[in-house]
């Protein structure tokens, strides 16, 4: 005896395997584009901090471009940046954006300096690094804006603040003892001792964003020499000098250079380098 068909029962059940392949289907297709974007997420973070990487990198050789320069007129280095997930502000040396920059030698009357000098800070947001909130450190110097020895005159630094991450480029000043002479008038002779000052100063004629593949040029407009103490010098006070810098709202920074002669020379040596893309 054949069992009696139920056309509505074999319909329910065809209506049902094809709502579940449809489920299936879409759960399936969901995770796919859930997994795709997770994992484009994390390239895209491991591709920023690899530019990060690469931007410290190429700030070290422009470094090495602009010292390379920065005493020879009309000289000029390239060096080579690729940006993308962040961007590299040329900050000019006016008012508004540039950093005050102060020479003093105490108890030495006129024997200063003072300009304004611009820089150079790549910025990426913490999505890409992260290090902490209020995170500080050098790569190249320290936070001295003052010496008296070898070394690069470069102060690079990474400082993360209000999820950003910034990397700075500045250039401090250095100052030492370079000869001591003999000088005679008459039947007066005088032992002159001379203390170089130098300074780099960056030109950065107008404020830009730069992104994409591009040369960072350094260029020496020229170099200027400043004496002060006139032929013959200052007076030596207690055998020594104290110099003292001021950059931007760094600390001030104070350097004691011990003097041998009856009397000393301070020329302050400035070289004006022209930062442009």
């Amino acid at each position: 005896m054949k069992k009696p068909k139920i056309p509505l029962l074999f319909e329910k059940l065809g209506v049902s395997y094809t709502i579940s392949a449809v489920i299936m289907t879409v759960a399936t297709i969901t995770l796919t584009l859930v997994a795709s974007s997770y994992a484009y997420q994390i390239l895209v973070q491991q591709r920023g901090a690899t530019e990060f990487d690469v931007a410290m990198k190429s700030i070290l050789a422009f470094d090495d471009a602009l010292e390379n320069i920065a005493w020879k007129p009309q000289a000029s280095r390239l060096a080579r940046f690729t940006v993308k997930y962040g961007q590299l502000e040329l900050m000019p040396d006016n008012a508004v954006r540039g950093l005050p920059l102060v020479v003093n030698v105490t108890d030495y009357p006129n024997a200063s300096y003072s300009d304004l000098t611009g820089y150079i800070r790549y910025s990426t947001k913490t999505k890409y690094v992260n290090f902490g909130e209020g995170y500080q450190s050098y790569f190249l110097g320290n936070n001295r804006t003052l010496s008296n020895g070898a070394g690069s005159y470069g102060r690079a630094s990474i400082e993360q603040n209000s999820g950003w991450v910034y990397i700075t480029l500045t250039y401090g000043v250095r100052a030492m003892k370079t000869s001591t002479i003999n000088v005679t008038q008459g039947n007066q002779t005088w032992r002159i001792n001379n203390v170089d000052i130098w300074i780099i100063r960056m030109n950065v004629t107008n404020w830009s964003t730069n992104i994409g593949d591009f040369d960072l040029k350094a260029k020496c407009l020229d170099v200027t020499t400043i004496p002060y103490g006139g032929p013959y010098g200052y007076d030596v006070q207690n055998e020594q000098c104290n110099i003292t810098v001021q950059l931007g709202d760094n600390p001030l920074d104070t350097d004691l250079i011990q003097l041998d002669g009856d009397k000393v020379v301070f020329n302050f040596v400035i070289a004006t380098v022209q930062v442009s893309v």
